[in-house]
């Protein structure tokens, strides 16, 4: 499930939340209880375990180079 950032624009709270996507927005702030608690837009983090493509493809050690440029 992703995990939300929320800002109240009334207190300045903010927290962080992990929701299902198809859950409404939160509204209400939990610190101060006013209705404006506001979903933040934040860069999606993710990471890649188990043995696909990443461990496989780039992981450190020997790989092609790219060609340099020179001629």
């Amino acid at each position: 499930m992703p995990i939300y950032a929320y800002r109240c624009a009334a207190c300045g709270h903010s927290d962080e939340h992990i929701q299902k996507m198809s859950d409404d927005a939160l509204s209400a702030c939990p610190a101060c209880h006013a209705p404006s608690y506001e979903k933040q837009l934040t860069a999606a983090g993710f990471q890649l375990k188990g043995n696909g493509w990443y461990v496989t493809d780039f992981k450190g050690g020997s790989s092609a180079k790219a060609p340099s440029g020179d001629h």
